[in-house]
């Protein structure tokens, strides 16, 4: 029986032959295992940082840390100041060169792959949910607590559990305006929010091959949604010209385990796929845009996030911005995920269409994705974002409503001033 993809990742890592794996990686047994990147933020980094300080242990490996300052800043207030602080003060005094704080930082997730600090066949650990999208790139990547985050400073190391696995494989190639974020959506909602409880989700097929890169981040960034403790991709052409670019050189493919341990394997046509919206209270509650017939007047879009906030989707926007303007009363926020997907944004002309357009274009921060700042909800509005959760009260007010949509969708949202897609703009001309 071959490995799934996380076994052989996990495998490698461990420096196991197939069949030594194949008995040591079953799902569901634990090992200790190496980790080559331990990523925190300004609000899970000070409580990993008081839990480092007290044990009176050493760094393990300062080049094994990364910090990014990008949930509450720039600061909002004294306390997400005070948050930054303790984690520059620390970064200083270890010499962590891994730090990304105001003027080079970005979105974590969009930030460690351009910087090729997220690297195929690595393990990366975050104290972030979404840590899951390094999977794009052949990673395991997972999500874990701020103290073990400081465990693995103190010893390079994680206790993980073997998942078992889901392979979707993929065939066919998406429609023109339809993007991974309609893929990832469509996989929620046919699974639940708890379809891959502590499973990876492995995706294969020859559809793979339609997929960008930034497709994949999204899809990968979006496995957590659905419970999985990981997203994985093949690595392949395009992971190559991906990683030639960000750390100078390829990696070994993976094996594509046509027979591996999989608990189930899906099929998925790419080219059936529409846009889909995620309505609220759960990332789970998707439907077809198209297929919406009630109006559903908006007050707000976002677009960006570490789900959507790369060059791509901003392409996207501007393209169906272009030569429109956004509805008035709708305000219109746009958040590149870094300052060098902001500049190469620039350099294109997308940042003139959105200004010309009628919206805003933030730095790059997590902002009113996770309610923090930027763009808070107030009691009874509606958004339309590109983020990753509509849960009661992500964005602010309890009593606010957040409905998950690609790029295209949310500007076309932003244009007709109510939910919709491109196709029901077109409609209206």
């Amino acid at each position: 029986m071959k490995l799934t993809f996380t076994q052989q990742i996990l495998a490698a890592r461990k420096g196991m032959s197939a069949d030594e794996a194949e008995k040591a990686l079953a799902p569901g047994n634990l090992i200790l295992v190496d980790v080559d990147t331990a990523m925190s933020n300004d609000v899970t980094a000070p409580v990993a940082i008081d839990v480092f300080e007290g044990s009176g242990c050493s760094l393990c490996n300062k080049d094994n840390v990364t910090f990014v300052l990008d949930h509450f800043t720039p600061n909002r207030d004294i306390k997400s100041a005070q948050q930054c602080k303790r984690v520059r003060d620390f970064a200083h005094k270890h010499d962590v060169k891994n730090f990304f704080d105001v003027g080079e930082m970005g979105i974590e997730h969009a930030l460690l792959p351009e910087k090729g600090i997220a690297k195929p066949w690595a393990v990366m650990i975050g104290a972030d949910s979404h840590t899951c999208t390094y999977g794009a790139l052949g990673a395991f990547s997972t999500g874990v607590g701020s103290t073990d985050i400081a465990g693995i400073m103190m010893s390079g190391k994680i206790w993980l559990k073997v998942p078992s696995a889901i392979k979707f494989n993929l065939k066919g190639k998406l429609n023109k305006g339809v993007s991974g974020k309609d893929l990832i959506l469509h996989i929620i909602g046919m699974i639940g929010v708890d379809g891959a409880l502590y499973k990876s989700i492995e995706f294969a097929g020859e559809g793979v091959n339609s997929l960008s890169m930034d497709d994949r981040f999204t899809v990968c960034n979006m496995a957590i949604e659905c419970g999985a403790k990981n997203g994985v991709f093949p690595i392949d052409g395009k992971t190559d010209e991906y990683t030639k670019e960000s750390i100078g050189k390829t990696y070994p493919r993976f094996e594509t385990p046509e027979d591996g341990a999989y608990e189930k394997i899906i099929d998925i046509d790419l080219s059936a796929l529409r846009p889909t919206v995620a309505f609220p209270h759960l990332p789970s509650n998707t439907r077809a845009v198209d297929d919406v017939k009630e109006e559903i007047k908006i007050d707000q879009v976002v677009i960006g996030s570490c789900t959507n906030g790369r060059i791509s989707d901003l392409a996207e926007a501007a393209r169906v911005l272009k030569g429109r303007h956004v509805k008035k009363g709708v305000r219109t926020i746009i958040i590149p995920a870094t300052n060098k997907i902001y500049l190469e944004a620039m350099e294109k002309g997308y940042i003139k269409t959105f200004i010309e357009g009628g919206a805003i274009v933030s730095t790059p921060t997590c902002g009113p994705c996770l309610g923090g700042h930027m763009g808070i909800l107030a009691s009874g509005e509606v958004a339309v974002a590109t983020t990753n959760r509509n849960f009661i009260g992500r964005m602010g007010a309890k009593d606010s409503y957040i409905y998950l949509a690609s790029p295209a969708t949310a500007m076309a949202s932003a244009i007709a001033g109510k939910l919709t897609g491109e196709k029901g703009l077109e409609e209206e001309k």
